[in-house]
């Protein structure tokens, strides 16, 4: 059966993605004529519903968005751009009005709402929703104030490219993955809000669908990317044999939970003075030093300790995922490792959304607003795709137009030529050569084995097959990013330069499409 965009209908705003900030943006648009919501996978097959620790805004009474803009700045390693994260930052109170008002039901205590800590944030800010279920409530309540008759919302309909015609973005080719049928839809304006790529590597706290495709199509239409070598490797995965890995929040730390290597210690305190709330890329490099010099694939994290908490109704899904893997985190130790968890880096954007095409547009993880910089300060990522979102909307509604300004020192890269065998052969390279800790010789591998993989292949697209070239070339963007930048700055380690170097790398690298 023909979609809409085959019958000749056009939309006001095409959404790529079913996440928050595809719903958010989709809900929030709704009032300037239809809106089509396309994604791969069915619609709550996103990031967000994995998200468990929370979302950050200065609520409290002893907090301030100055002092959340602190932080946030504090966390990115010199390279957060400090008019998003004001954005960001002082319109969160608002943000999270929005959310309520689509159905969102953030946990309470004593009537006001609580609000729990997470490394690197000062205060205590971070909302959740349903204990650590908080992805979960929030794509719950907008997919449900999505079942609006003015969003079409077409699942298993896979995006192929994004429509350029006099250099501004028109619309979308897409696949029914059902049925094979492709189709065009057009637009006045399109909005990437993909998602992240932690599929990428072997071991990740990401579903299935976070394969980098908005990054990739964004690359291929010819718009810019930035900081694409900034990944985010959350501490605390569950490495249990046999079990598929799963996230174990930070909030479980900022409850007071300790990181414990075999012989008992709690070692962070060797590594930063916030010990267990350091910046996540503290924390995983230490759990990874730790790891080698014990011959252990696992550290432990340690919540026997937490007598005024009931884990079962704090963490309801942590609970029952350890319990269903054999462990009482009430009793036992949880068996931990990092894992691949947020990219920093992405399509960038103005502080309005706009790519460097006009109407094309950005918000969420698959974006770069600069917000994060180097380094995400724990529970702002949602934060930042209902902010920008928003804004996204807002510009779109006061006429929209134009596009951000392009960068002057840009390097212009190659489409990569070929496309990774499998999955897990590009999973295994990625995990190996631009992992935690990265060097010139890892790297360089990585890029020898993109060069000698099978040519692109054309004709039939199945998602299998359309999910490798594009991870493939945000593989190739990520480790050349990550080779020329010589030296380590949040996210970013280079074992072989491990020193932060302000004088030539205090600054964003930006790639576009060599054409």
């Amino acid at each position: 059966m023909a979609g809409p965009g085959a019958t000749g209908e056009r939309f006001a705003v095409i959404v790529v993605g079913s996440g928050i900030s595809g719903l958010f943006v989709a809900l929030e648009a709704r009032h300037l004529g239809p809106v089509l919501v396309l994604t791969k996978g069915s619609i709550d097959d996103c990031n967000t519903r994995w998200a468990q620790g929370g979302i950050a805004a200065a609520v409290g009474p002893l907090d301030s968005p100055e002092q959340h803009l602190a932080d946030t700045i504090a966390a990115g390693a010199g390279l957060v751009d400090e008019e998003a994260a004001r954005i960001l930052c002082y319109e969160a109170p608002a943000r999270i009005r929005d959310l309520v008002r689509y159905g969102v039901s953030f946990d309470s205590l004593g009537g006001e709402v609580a609000l729990g800590r997470e490394a690197a944030h000062s205060r205590a800010r971070v909302l959740h929703a349903g204990g650590d279920r908080t992805g979960a409530e929030i794509e719950t309540a907008l997919s449900e104030a999505a079942k609006d008759p003015a969003i079409t919302i077409l699942d298993h309909t896979l995006v192929t490219r994004v429509i350029v015609q006099e250099g501004e973005a028109a619309g979308v080719e897409a696949v029914a993955l059902q049925t094979g049928e492709r189709e065009v839809y057009l637009a006045d304006a399109v909005v990437l809000g993909t998602g992240g790529a932690g599929q990428l590597f072997s071991h990740t706290t990401n579903p299935e669908v976070a394969t980098g495709d908005g990054v990739a199509l964004a690359f291929d239409a010819g718009a810019e990317i930035a900081d694409i070598e900034f990944y985010q490797f959350h501490p605390t995965a569950l490495r249990v044999p046999g079990v598929p890995t799963f996230l174990i929040s930070e909030a479980v730390r900022g409850e007071g939970a300790v990181l414990r290597n075999r012989a008992g210690e709690a070692f962070m305190k060797r590594y930063h003075p916030l010990a267990d709330l350091a910046p996540r890329d503290v924390v995983a490099r230490a759990i990874v030093r730790e790891m080698r010099s014990e011959g252990s694939d696992h550290v432990l994290l340690d919540c026997t300790g937490l007598k005024s908490v009931d884990l079962a109704v704090r963490f309801p899904a942590i609970f029952a995922y350890c319990m269903g893997a054999g462990i009482d985190i009430r009793v036992d130790p949880i068996p931990v490792a990092p894992a691949a968890h947020y990219l920093m880096g992405g399509v960038r954007t103005d502080t309005w959304g706009r790519t460097t095409i006009p109407r094309l547009y950005a918000c969420g993880e698959c974006a770069c607003t600069g917000v994060h910089g180097a380094n995400r300060l724990a529970s702002n990522s949602l934060m930042e795709t209902v902010v920008f979102g928003k804004r996204v909307v807002e510009h779109l509604a006061a006429g929209g137009g134009g596009a951000a300004a392009a960068t002057p020192d840009r390097a212009a890269l190659p489409l990569p030529a070929t496309a990774a065998p499998s999955h897990a052969e590009l999973q295994a390279m990625m995990w190996e050569c631009a992992g935690i800790e990265r060097d010139a010789a890892g790297l360089g591998r990585g890029l020898q084995a993109i060069a000698g993989w099978p040519a692109r292949g054309e004709g039939a697209v199945t998602r299998e097959a359309f999910e490798r070239q594009q991870m493939t070339t945000v593989a190739a963007l990520m480790l050349t990013a990550a080779l020329r930048r010589t030296e380590s700055r949040g996210g970013h380690y280079r074992s072989d330069f491990p020193q932060t170097d302000d004088l030539h790398w205090k600054r964003r690298q930006v790639f576009v499409r060599e054409r």
